[in-house]
């Protein structure tokens, strides 16, 4: 069982400038610095997102997620910097995560298909959620990814 984790999701201009920061900190910990990774992590989709995050019980995010309305980076729904810390991997938190995240949607948008990239090491972690392969894999940031898709339940 995971541990405690107060979840919020704001729309970016609802975020303070602290918990922006403390989202930025987090991705960038993760994206850049432990995937040795330099792209442009902060870009204009921000602006456009939902962004949902939790808090462990000291304060601290340690699970984020960027929730992209349709028509920014796909003709569907998306997911994206999915991120959590990595002190706090192997909890349950990132399903926990996930589940959030597919909550906030069907509550925000209704019952959409979402469309993700995701790095191929995650496969089966988006397959546990309803996400299944579509395409073939390809290169993002020199990291293997592929193109996943949830359908509406039928």
């Amino acid at each position: 069982m995971a541990e405690n984790i107060t979840w919020q999701t704001k729309a970016f201009k609802d975020l303070t400038v602290d918990e922006f920061f403390e989202i930025i900190h987090l991705r960038v910990a993760i994206f850049v610095v432990e995937q040795d990774c330099p792209y442009q992590e902060v870009d204009e989709k921000d602006r456009q997102s939902f962004h949902l995050f939790g808090r462990a019980a000291n304060g601290e995010i340690i699970a984020v997620t960027r929730i992209v309305p349709q028509g920014i980076s796909y003709h569907e729904i998306s997911i994206g910097r999915v991120a959590l810390k990595k002190t706090c991997r192997g909890k349950g938190i990132a399903n926990e995560l996930m589940i959030e995240t597919l909550q906030f949607i069907e509550k925000e948008f209704g019952m959409q298909p979402i469309r993700i990239s995701a790095q191929t090491h995650l496969l089966n972690y988006y397959n546990k959620h309803g996400f299944n392969q579509v395409g073939e894999g390809y290169l993002e940031d020199n990291i293997p990814h592929i193109e996943m898709l949830k359908k509406t339940s039928p």
